[in-house]
């Protein structure tokens, strides 16, 4: 039986392509191998990890992690395939590479906006909602928008769960399946309030039931074998407020307002 794309990525042999030289700790391009089938992935080794002040217990591959458990409990498929085991660097975060429109060198890119983008300020097209006003580096006044998009309004909520400090517009990747994928979790899960987004279009707008009957799932799972499994990963009170999100949710089903200093992250993408 041909193994599949998760299966190569537990038990596939790992060989580094290349380093992604953006990214603000060690984050490597791999080709991971299970006989003939091929995968790729991306690997961030916990030996090389930037120590964060504000986020100081457990590792940021286990935030990875419990990112996608969550995701997979609530049954978004947010989060790509995550996995933590061996590299050649040492044991770090796994996971599957989003392949996208416009990688292959041949294929023309879109030549509309991006799901989220920085257009000029009086060209904001139908079906985009905007966030914030700015300058660009000409003067030129500009405006953050985003798509009002069903995909990406799950995220939001997705977000406000395991409270993202760092949902840049470069961490949602819309993949050649038509999916739209986030990555990029290693600051979230914490016990303080750290909600940072570009994501604010839906602020103050109600949360639909489809959406909170995914939420149900998610608290009850919490009740029964979740809760432990992230307790793996992050601390007992970060499961908990994890567990006081969904039942805040729940109790008052809309999304919050950028009320509090740097809602959004800088750069933005």
């Amino acid at each position: 039986m041909t193994p599949t794309d998760n299966e190569v990525l537990q038990r596939g042999e790992l060989t580094v392509i290349g380093r992604i030289r953006s990214a603000s700790n060690a984050t490597f391009l791999c080709e991971v191998n299970l006989g003939e089938r091929q995968a790729h992935c991306v690997y961030k080794p916990i030996a090389g990890e930037a120590p964060l002040w504000d986020f100081p217990d457990g590792t940021l591959a286990g935030r990875e992690l419990g990112a996608y458990l969550v995701s997979a409990a609530l049954g978004w498929n947010i989060v790509p395939y995550t996995i933590i085991r061996d590299g050649p660097a040492g044991e770090g975060m796994l996971q599957l590479w989003v392949d996208q429109p416009g990688d292959e060198v041949d294929e023309e890119p879109s030549s509309g906006p991006d799901l989220v983008d920085l257009l000029p300020a009086d060209h904001i097209p139908s079906g985009f909602l905007p966030i914030l006003q700015a300058y660009d580096y000409a003067g030129d006044e500009v405006t953050l928008v985003h798509a009002d998009d069903a995909r990406l309004r799950r995220m939001a909520v997705f977000d406000v769960l395991i409270n993202n400090a760092d949902r840049k517009g470069g961490h949602i990747l819309c993949g050649v399946d038509g999916h739209v994928y986030g990555v990029d979790h290693g600051v979230s899960l914490h016990v303080d309030d750290k909600l940072r987004t570009v994501l604010w279009g839906w602020a103050g707008k109600p949360v639909d039931d489809e959406t909170l009957g995914d939420v149900v799932r998610l608290r009850d799972q919490l009740r029964n074998g979740l809760a432990e499994e992230l307790s793996d990963h992050i601390t007992a009170r970060e499961v908990s407020a994890l567990h006081a999100r969904t039942v805040d949710l729940l109790k008052n089903p809309v999304m919050p307002t950028p009320d509090r200093r740097r809602p959004i992250p800088w750069p933005a993408f």
